[in-house]
């Protein structure tokens, strides 16, 4: 989105980005986004309290920032502790369906993993279908972030381990807030770091 970006500065027109990074940090006042870096060590840390060792799978988004970081946070959590071992890295989008898909194929060739690390809740959720599908026993730990609303639902239901949830409203305000900032004149801070919260 450079060009629109771009064409925004040029206009004198700030632009508040709210949620994922862009590339060119220049063109925008601010980034208002969750720390996606603890959302991975949160669901590290909360899979290591539960479980002595694992083989885990984790699926990654092509070329998005914020679940790259996720990722990041979750490997360097464990990377010290050799029982925790990565056995299948996968990228794909962030489509409940496109991840349902690659977990077929990683099904088929029946690796052994008992852990699931989805960039985010809906490819945590195309994860548990095509494990359903599958009807693979014991059942997998499954770990998503956003803290979606059908995210929730499956961790109450005891489908998914966890998500490491995101604050849209908390976020809405502290973006509203730095764009009077902005008009009145203030210094606002150039990244901006919102805090997640484990479920």
């Amino acid at each position: 989105i450079t060009p629109a970006l771009k064409a925004c500065q040029e206009a004198k027109v700030p632009v508040f980005n709210v949620d994922t990074d862009v590339r060119d940090q220049q063109y925008v006042a601010t980034t208002i986004q969750s720390n996606n870096y603890q959302a991975g060590v949160q669901c590290a840390q909360d899979m290591m309290s539960k479980l002595d060792s694992a083989r885990i799978v984790i699926m990654n988004h092509f070329n998005i920032r914020s679940t790259t970081q996720r990722v990041q946070g979750f490997l360097d959590t464990i990377k010290e502790h050799p029982q925790y071992q990565v056995v299948r890295k996968v990228t794909t989008t962030s489509e409940l369906e496109v991840a349902m898909d690659a977990m077929k194929q990683i099904l088929d060739t029946n690796l052994k993993f008992d852990v699931v690390l989805g960039g985010n809740d809906p490819t945590a959720l195309g994860a548990l279908a095509a494990l359903q599908m599958k009807h693979v026993e014991p059942r997998v730990m499954i770990y998503g972030i956003d803290g979606s609303p059908d995210g929730k639902a499956m961790i109450q239901q005891g489908y998914l381990e966890g998500t490491s949830a995101q604050k849209p409203v908390r976020m809405g305000q502290i973006s509203a807030k730095a764009a009077y900032d902005y008009l009145d004149g203030k210094e606002i801070r150039k990244q901006i770091t919102v805090e997640v919260t484990l479920i």
